[in-house]
C-alpha cells in the first residue's frame, strides 16, 4: 500500500478486498461457533445455562471496554502508518499492549475479588445452584481477561497493518480449540459449567500468544523487538483519549441493553422467547456492518495520518458504499428465507408471527440505517473527534432505546413491538446527528489538532493549507 500522496490513493480496490473479506469471514465464523456454543451449553442443566447466560452480560461488557482500548491503539497506529513515521508506529504498538493488558488485568482482579457482590448488584437474589454456577464461570473468565487483552491489542495492530488474515487465520484455531474443548469438557468429562468456562480459556491463551508471536516477526511494519515495555505517558495519552470515550459508550450501550431485555421480560414467555430468536437472527445481519466497523478505523485512522481531507472524503464514502451493499445482501437474504429459519427454531405460531415480525423490522430497517447509525461514525472516531459520538451514543440509549421502549412497550401496551420502535427511533437519531456532524465539518478542526501536536512547527503552515 502506497503512501505518498503523489502516487494516488492509498488504498487499491485489492487492497481493501484483503482488508474487509477476512473480517467479514471472522465475524461470521465467531456468530456461527457462537450458536454451537451455546447448544452445548444447554445440555450441562437449567441452572448451568441461566448462569453462564447471565455471566456471559458481564464477559459482553468486559469484552466492549477492551475492544474499545484496542480501537484507540488502531487510530494512533494508524495515523503514525499513514505519516510516513513508521518508527513511531512500533513504539506505540508496544503501549497499546501494554494499555490494553494493563486494563485487562485489573478488570480480572476487580471481577474476581468482587465477583459475588456484582452479581448481587446486578442480578439481584438469585437461586443457589444459579450462583454457583455464575460464581464459577465468571471466575474463570475473569482469568481469561488478561488473554483477551493480549489478542485485541495485537489484533488491532494487524488491522492497522492491513493484514486481517493473520487475525482470521488464528480465530479460527481458537474457535476449534473452544468447540472440541466444550465437546470434550462437557459430553466427555462432564466437567459442568467448567467444561463451558475451561475451553474459552485455553482458546483465549492460545489466540494470545499466536498473535503475540506474529508479532516480533521483523518482516512485519509493526513488529515487537523488546520482551518489556516501558511506559510512554504521551502514547498511552494519546491511546487513550480515543479508547475511553468508546469504552465508556461500549459499556453504557452493554448495559442499556441489559435494561431493554429487563424491561421485554415484563411481557411474558412469549415476547420473551420471540425477542430471543430475532436477537439471533438480527445477529447474522450485522455480519458485514460489525467487519466494516475495524476496516473504517484502520482505513481512515490511515488517511487521517497523510492529513488530507480528500482521501477521508475518498475512503469514507467508498466503504459506507461496501457497507449498503454487503448490508443490504445478507439482510435480503434472511428475509427471503426467514419462513424456513423460524422453522429450525420448534416455536408454537403465536412466537413464529411475532419473531417474525421482529425480524421484519430490524433487518428491513438495518439495510438503510444500521450503516449510518454505527459505522459511520466510526470516520469520526478515526479523525480523533470520539467524544461527539459517545455523548450521542449515550443520550439516544437514554432518550430512545430505553425511554421510548418503555413509552411504547409498557405505557401504550405495544410489548416487544413498541421495544423494537423505539430502537429504530434511536437509529434514525444517530443517524442524523452522524451525518449532519460530518457535512458541518468539525471533524476536520480535530484533524488539524493532531497536525499541531504531532508535526514540526515547519511542517505546521503546509498542513493548514492542506486541511482548511
Amino acid at each position: 500500500m502506497k503512501n505518498s500522496l503523489k502516487s494516488g490513493y492509498l488504498f487499491s480496490n485489492r487492497d481493501l478486498v484483503a482488508l474487509i473479506l477476512p473480517l467479514i469471514l471472522e465475524q461470521a465464523l465467531a456468530i456461527t461457533v457462537g450458536m454451537a456454543d451455546t447448544m452445548m451449553v444447554a445440555s450441562v442443566g437449567e441452572a448451568g445455562v441461566s448462569g453462564v447466560s447471565l455471566m456471559d452480560m458481564v464477559n459482553n461488557l468486559i469484552f466492549s471496554v477492551l475492544a474499545a482500548l484496542a480501537t484507540g491503539g488502531t487510530v494512533v497506529v494508524s495515523q503514525y502508518l499513514g505519516a510516513d513515521r513508521a518508527e513511531e508506529a512500533r513504539d506505540t504498538s508496544m503501549q497499546v499492549i501494554l494499555t490494553v493488558f494493563s486494563a485487562a488485568t485489573a478488570l480480572a482482579l476487580l471481577i474476581a475479588l468482587f465477583r459475588k457482590g456484582l452479581i448481587h448488584l446486578l442480578f439481584g437474589t438469585i437461586e443457589a445452584d444459579v450462583m454457583e454456577a455464575a460464581l464459577i464461570y465468571l471466575m474463570v473468565s475473569a482469568i481469561s481477561y488478561p488473554f483477551l487483552g493480549v489478542y485485541n491489542a495485537c489484533a488491532a495492530l494487524f488491522r492497522a497493518m492491513g493484514k486481517t488474515s493473520i487475525t482470521f487465520y488464528t480465530s479460527i484455531v481458537g474457535n476449534i480449540l473452544n468447540i472440541v474443548g466444550n465437546a470434550v469438557c462437557i459430553f466427555g468429562l462432564h466437567m459442568g459449567v467448567l467444561g463451558v468456562a475451561i475451553p474459552s480459556l485455553v482458546s483465549r491463551a492460545v489466540m494470545a500468544v499466536i498473535l503475540y508471536v506474529c508479532l516480533k516477526n521483523p518482516t512485519h511494519v509493526l513488529h515487537i523487538d523488546k520482551l518489556t515495555f516501558r511506559p510512554d505517558r504521551e502514547k498511552i495519552r494519546k491511546i487513550l483519549y480515543i479508547g475511553v470515550p468508546g469504552g465508556i459508550e461500549n459499556a453504557l450501550f452493554q448495559g442499556g441493553r441489559v435494561l431493554v431485555v429487563s424491561i421485554i421480560s415484563l411481557f411474558g414467555t412469549i415476547q420473551i422467547a420471540a425477542n430471543g430468536v430475532a436477537n439471533s437472527l438480527d445477529g447474522m445481519g450485522c455480519i458485514v456492518g460489525q467487519a466494516m466497523n475495524l476496516a473504517m478505523v484502520a482505513v481512515i485512522g490511515r488517511c487521517v495520518g497523510t492529513l488530507d481531507q480528500d482521501q477521508i472524503r475518498y475512503y469514507t464514502k467508498k466503504l459506507m458504499a461496501f457497507t449498503f451493499i454487503g448490508t443490504a445482501v445478507v439482510n435480503s437474504t434472511i428475509i427471503a428465507s426467514l419462513p424456513f429459519l423460524l422453522s429450525l427454531y420448534g416455536l408454537t405460531s403465536e412466537t413464529t408471527a411475532l419473531a417474525y415480525q421482529l425480524v421484519m423490522i430490524h433487518n428491513g430497517i438495518a439495510i438503510f440505517l444500521w450503516p449510518v447509525s454505527f459505522v459511520f461514525p466510526n470516520m469520526l472516531r478515526a479523525c480523533n473527534d470520539v467524544k461527539f459520538p459517545m455523548r450521542i451514543s449515550i443520550f439516544s440509549m437514554a432518550a430512545f432505546r430505553i425511554g421510548f421502549s418503555y413509552i411504547l412497550g409498557v405505557r401504550y401496551g405495544m410489548g416487544a413491538l413498541g421495544v423494537w420502535y423505539a430502537m429504530i427511533l434511536d437509529w434514525i437519531f444517530r443517524s442524523v446527528c452522524f451525518v449532519g456532524r460530518y457535512l458541518h465539518g468539525d471533524w476536520k478542526k480535530t484533524i488539524y489538532r493532531l497536525a499541531n501536536d504531532n508535526l514540526k512547527s515547519e511542517e505546521k503552515k503546509r498542513c493548514r493549507r492542506r486541511l482548511l
